[in-house]
């Protein structure tokens, strides 16, 4: 593909437009053209224009990065720069990368120093990605992984935290300041709203500190007491107090549990092993408030799920899912987990 000349771009986007309707790739390749085509129809403010581009060209390289380890299960590590070497939370992040690279998972943090600087030690380069923001005051990433092509440098916010989330699998927070409480309440409203899947959101303290205990005070004192949040919203995240917890609650979360997939108005669970039929029924009485309509049920891969081939293997369960309470989805997920280890 040649895009160095006006001649191999005009060849380029020929082709895409005569294959429009063969298949969705080709149709978002055509809606691509057609939006930047668009761009200069509406006459687009010069900022806009510079803010767009750069936006795509960000997502688009970072995407490239992420591509070939999109099968291996990550977890983005957030928490304060200004976090000292040898102090007791950033041995905690180095003990907690170091147990989550032993276990098969890698670690996506902000590349800078502190608790990020921490779980790239911890995790060693192979495992890790860096999500680096450009700000005035903090201009280059950690040493530790300055040169890694898996160093991926963001001037915006928005782009940089879509990748933390898209690409995790867990999230596990320390002690920080307001960019890492920011983080933290952007992963809580895409969990509580359901516009990211369901995952294990760690907040990491150490066994004699009340940071997060004090935190969730203010959560279950305020926000649950006045309504603005629901009981089982609450389970979408915990406090763990080593690292040994946090890796094994990761584990945990993924040990019967391994994905969903919503096809229509049907939500498909995938499973790491089967459920007994006594275990299917046991979620139908605990979790009916879920259900739109019908059951729990087990089942076979869908048709639309034939575009993931490495997962038709996989054991499943569906049901016909009413959307109205992520923090219950979260709670039937840890009960899968459950009564995957009991069974």
């Amino acid at each position: 593909m040649d895009l160095t000349t006006t001649e191999g771009v005009i060849r380029e986007a020929e082709a895409i437009f005569a294959s429009e309707g063969r298949d969705l790739r080709s149709s978002l390749y055509r809606e691509l053209l057609l939006n930047a085509l668009k761009c200069k129809r509406d006459e687009l403010d010069f900022l806009d224009l510079k803010v767009l581009n750069r936006a795509v060209s960000e997502f688009r390289y970072a995407a490239k990065v992420f591509k070939p380890y999109r099968n291996v299960r990550k977890v983005s590590i957030f928490g304060s720069a200004r976090t000292a070497p040898g102090t007791p939370y950033y041995e905690l992040a180095v003990e907690l990368g170091q147990l989550l690279a032993e276990r098969g998972y890698m670690v996506i943090t902000g590349a800078a120093s502190g608790i990020m600087r921490a779980g790239i030690e911890g995790a060693g380069l192979e495992k890790s990605f860096g999500v680096n923001i450009l700000l005035p005051f903090e201009t280059e990433p950690s040493g530790a992984i300055r040169d890694d092509p898996k160093l991926i440098r963001f001037r915006y916010f928005f782009t940089r935290k879509l990748f933390f989330v898209m690409e995790a699998d867990a999230f596990a927070l320390f002690p920080g300041g307001f960019g890492t409480h920011d983080e933290g309440f952007e992963v809580l409203t895409l969990l509580q709203t359901g516009k990211a899947p369901p995952m294990p959101l760690l907040l990491m303290e150490l066994p004699d500190e009340e940071y997060w205990e004090t935190w969730h005070g203010f959560i279950e004192g305020q926000l649950l007491k006045r309504g603005y949040i629901s009981p089982e919203d609450l389970s979408l995240y915990k406090i763990v107090h080593s690292a040994d917890e946090g890796a094994d609650w990761i584990s945990f979360y993924y040990s019967t549990f391994h994905s969903l997939r919503q096809v229509g108005d049907t939500l498909v669970i995938r499973l790491t092993q089967p459920l007994g039929s006594v275990q299917v029924k046991e979620l139908n009485k605990a979790f009916h408030d879920l259900l739109q309509a019908g059951e729990i049920t087990k089942t076979t891969p869908l048709p639309a799920e034939e575009d993931e081939p490495e997962l038709l293997s996989l054991p499943r369960i569906r049901f016909t899912n009413n959307k109205r309470s992520p923090g219950r989805l979260n709670q039937m997920i840890l009960a899968i987990n459950k009564l995957g280890r009991e069974g």
